[in-house]
């Protein structure tokens, strides 16, 4: 890792990398803004802070599903430095329809923002990935997957805590942060060297039909093992990130009984796993793109999201006020919930870090782009089904907590797929 941190000194990866990192940070500011404003200072029943946070999760995903083929066809076929510009441009548009909704209280028009951000992520995706094997070496690949994956869970750590620090009590800092940092990314992504498309490229010629372009770009992909096997992998993945992170902050209040620092607090344990899981994962394997550890992996995540449900089932009750985050790390009970919750992040980290350099690695370049597209689109079908499942069971009346169990029934399946990836490649 100590020779991947070298990278971070190269115009060809340091202007990617604080692009991305301006990114998530700003999703998650805005999104734990948005999220423990409505939890916290909006609604005030259970059922909908849940049902909230499941459409929330939802709506954010949706894009990718729409729109990662197009995007996947345009990174492949123009300079992937211009759509990089385009795309910031449009972050600080949309930034101030998201400032407007955290002022002003406004549900409807957070959403919209929310879900135009999702529009933003998505055309930005597929270049953050296939723009790597273009500017890096071989060698290089996952050594650059490995820091971009802990950059950007780095940022979703900063961006959750400073969201959930402001998104009660202080939405005006927090609508001029996100417009901030939506413009420095817009300096930043405008230092990131041209990336022309491969000479093998195919010429330009745009499918605008979203549902066709969407199949026929999944069934290219999609019918080669190793493709398939892999991008099932991650997809597994993201829906029990989705179903995990969509749960914390209606978990935390309603069910451990504490307020939006707690909240916080859970946010950033998982995001310091995953990346600490992105570092680990890149040292065992010495910066060779082997999917062996995966299936270990998913099967740890799964024991530790399990026992992370047995203590919250018997987590003690308390009727009085919300607990502050002193009061509930005075509990026993609490340094337990907070290991599976950092066990979990650091598994899954391990868990997907190969399986993207190995999208990126196993294609010709001129083809990377719509691969990671084709990956998108069916990690955003999968998180969007596990959104809507996700709804249907808090509106059948399971509990928030019964909800982990989704994750613990999803993992052996993960780590079979993984399995099966590692004896048809490694």
């Amino acid at each position: 890792m100590q020779g991947s941190l070298k990278l971070l000194g190269k115009r060809r990866f340091l202007p990617l990398f604080a692009t991305q990192f301006l990114g998530a940070f700003n999703d998650n500011l805005y999104k734990s803004a948005m999220v423990i404003l409505v939890t916290y200072a909006i609604y005030s029943d259970e059922t909908r802070e849940a049902t909230f946070n499941a459409v929330a999760g939802g709506l954010f995903i949706l894009p990718f599903f729409l729109f990662s083929a197009l995007a996947g066809q345009l990174a492949d076929s123009v300079d992937k430095s211009r759509i990089i510009r385009i795309v910031k441009t449009a972050e600080i548009l949309i930034m101030v329809g998201g400032a407007a909704g955290l002022l002003l209280h406004n549900v409807p028009l957070l959403l919209a923002a929310l879900f135009a951000m999702g529009v933003h992520s998505s055309f930005f995706g597929p270049i953050k990935y296939a723009i790597l094997p273009q500017h890096l070496k071989k060698d290089e690949v996952l050594g650059g997957t490995g820091l971009v994956e802990a950059g950007t869970y780095g940022a979703i750590l900063l961006g959750t805590i400073a969201g959930g620090l402001l998104g009660r009590e202080h939405g005006e800092i927090a609508a001029a942060g996100v417009l901030g940092i939506a413009l420095l990314g817009r300096i930043t992504g405008a230092m990131v060297p041209p990336a022309p498309p491969e000479p093998d490229a195919p010429l330009p010629k745009m499918d605008w039909h979203i549902i066709r372009a969407s199949i026929t770009l999944v069934n290219a992909t999609m019918h080669i093992p190793r493709l398939f096997l892999a991008i099932a992998s991650i997809s597994f993945f993201w829906a029990m990130g989705a179903i995990l992170a969509a749960q914390f902050p209606p978990l935390v209040k309603n069910v451990l009984h504490a307020n939006e620092q707690v909240a916080t607090l859970f946010l950033a344990i998982f995001s310091v796993g995953v990346a600490v899981g992105s570092v680990l994962i890149n040292r065992m394997l010495a910066g060779r793109v082997l999917a062996k550890f995966s299936p270990a992996s998913a099967i740890a995540m799964g024991l530790f999201v399990c026992h992370l449900y047995w203590n919250v089932l018997y987590w003690p009750v308390d009727e009085g006020a919300l607990m502050t985050f002193r009061e509930f790390i005075t509990i026993p009970r609490a340094e337990w919930i907070m290991f599976d919750l950092f066990g979990v992040a650091v598994a899954g980290g391990m868990f997907v870090v190969p399986l993207y350099a190995f999208l990126t690695t196993t294609v010709p370049k001129s083809e990377t782009a719509r691969t990671v597209a084709a990956n998108n689109i069916v990690n955003s079908g999968a998180m969007v089904l596990s959104a809507m499942l996700l709804t249907g069971l808090v509106l059948a009346g399971v509990s928030v907590a019964g909800t982990l169990l989704l994750v613990v029934a999803a993992s052996p399946i993960a780590a079979w797929i993984s399995w099966k990836l590692h004896l048809a490649c490694d």
